[in-house]
């Protein structure tokens, strides 16, 4: 059984490998990932203006901020990478 459906499960496993992306920045490689982060933590921080200005009550701050820097990261991954 289990050699039944071994290929099935490495083919599973073995889909997503490929090479990662990355930007080469004066000779370095850095991932594409972490271009993503950052740019996600500086939306998540351009958003908290109009949500000041428009005087929204945030209850839990310390989880809106980075769950809405997440989902900024997250989207620019599948917008430019997926």
């Amino acid at each position: 059984m289990i050699a039944k459906y071994g290929l099935a499960v490495a083919v599973v496993f073995l889909a997503g490998c490929s090479r990662a992306p990355s930007f080469d920045v004066e000779g370095s490689l850095f991932p594409a990932w972490l271009l993503c982060l950052a740019v996600g933590i500086a939306a998540a921080a351009l958003a908290r203006w109009p949500i000041t200005r428009l005087d929204i009550p945030i209850v839990f701050p310390v989880l809106v901020y980075p769950s809405l820097a997440l989902a900024c990261t997250f989207g620019l991954w599948l917008t430019f990478f997926q």
